[in-house]
């Protein structure tokens, strides 16, 4: 998810008295003496109100997961397209178990519209992409996970709001900090979220009183429903429609960005496959993942919940497909999208927009949104179809 987060055994004795006795919220720096940083989480735990008791359980035996920073300093880059990363992850098998569950749940999920206003494809398609209706969901120890990150001086200011969060879980018997594992960045559960979403946006849906997104299914349903509510999705709105495109269109409004409607982009030829136009009032962008003879989405504002989960436009994009898979749209029409560009001949690309003045931000080869705007300002310079779609034309022509 967003999208798209300690060996030293119980402290001593003395330390724990005195740090009960005088709490403070200033936090001790990342980085240094292990033991040291781990006095300073237990005190600010106790600022806030947790108990020496249950910080004292949650950081017992906690240590530095080396493969955790290994993962963090090597994650790997998205350079799949659209059709390869959509065609494996929303596969007929994952369709059929998405439908089962559906059916299965179908009171949790009649209940998540009710109360939160998503309906069940939408909450269904993440569980599917996150751990596979919770299959997979990752075997790194999460206290020791989030030590890791809060220790390691990289992005402490992410990761220590959820270790504090992940020792008030402790205290509420919603993780065992011995046991409880998930991915590798500390989320939980089998729609991988963060503690401090879970204990914000926590539903007890099978009433044990717990919340525990592991191994209930309903509460990790409800959980999502109420955590992607949070994320502004408007009850009763699509997210996501396929469309066919005419020959010419301005393409470079194309893009993730606003100010046209739906209606606009019908009046200029655009078309749903569906053959509904009745949202045509609203705000909607054209995305054409990979190009104008390609796929084509209106995507609406309900779609942005989907850029908070995960900032991949390619994961973005397939996971809001998927879920009108399982709304009952057929597959996408596929088009004839011309070949793109491997990863060396991208990153020269990269390249080329940077000496041309773009800020297209590290030369990595994948063609994200910084690179896509670039390249659609200068594919409209050069009479080009402005759709942002890299080819070996577009390169050459730079």
């Amino acid at each position: 998810m967003r999208k798209a987060l300690l060996s030293l055994g119980l402290l001593a004795l003395a330390s724990t008295t005195a740090l009960a006795q005088t709490p403070t919220t200033a936090p001790v720096p990342c980085g240094g003496d292990l033991q040291t940083f781990l006095e300073g989480v237990k005190a600010e735990a106790i600022a806030r109100g947790i108990p020496a008791e249950a910080a004292d359980r949650a950081l017992a035996g906690a240590a530095i997961d080396q493969k955790v920073l290994s993962r963090d300093r090597a994650q790997s880059v998205f350079k799949q397209s659209f059709m390869e990363f959509s065609k494996r992850t929303v596969s007929k098998s994952r369709l059929d178990i998405g439908a089962r569950k559906m059916r299965e749940y179908a009171e949790v999920f009649a209940r998540a519209e009710q109360e939160f206003g998503v309906p069940a494809p939408v909450i269904t398609a993440f569980w599917a992409m996150e751990t596979d209706f919770g299959a997979v969901q990752g075997d790194f120890n999460t206290r020791n996970a989030l030590v890791t990150l809060a220790h390691d001086c990289r992005r402490p200011e992410m990761f220590r709001p959820q270790l504090l969060a992940a020792i008030e879980m402790t205290q509420h018997g919603d993780l065992d900090p011995a046991t409880t594992t998930g991915a590798w960045a500390g989320e939980i559960g089998q729609v991988q979220m963060l503690p401090e979403d879970i204990i914000a946006y926590g539903v007890d849906g099978d009433g044990d009183h717990h919340i525990d997104v592991k191994r209930s299914a309903p509460d990790a349903i409800l959980t999502a429903a109420k955590f992607i509510q949070s994320l502004g999705f408007k009850a009763g709105q699509p997210w996501i429609q396929e469309v066919t495109v005419p020959a010419q269109l301005p393409w470079e409004k194309t893009g993730l960005q606003s100010g046209m409607t739906a209606g606009d982009w019908f009046a200029l030829g655009v078309t749903p496959r569906d053959g509904n136009t009745a949202n045509s009032a609203l705000e909607a962008s054209l995305v054409l993942p990979q190009g104008h003879k390609g796929v084509a989405f209106l995507t609406y504002p309900n779609f942005n919940i989907y850029l908070e989960w995960n900032q991949s436009f390619i994961y973005t994009t397939s996971a809001a497909y998927f879920a009108t898979r399982l709304a009952g749209a057929p597959p996408y029409q596929t088009g004839n999208p011309e070949p793109g560009l491997g990863d060396a001949e991208m990153k020269a690309l990269q390249e080329k927009l940077q000496a041309l003045g773009h800020d297209v931000g590290k030369i990595d080869g994948i063609l994200g949104s910084g690179t896509r705007a670039a390249l659609q300002k200068e594919q409209l310079k050069r009479g080009l179809p402005a759709d942002g779609w890299a080819t070996s034309a577009v390169l050459s022509a730079l």
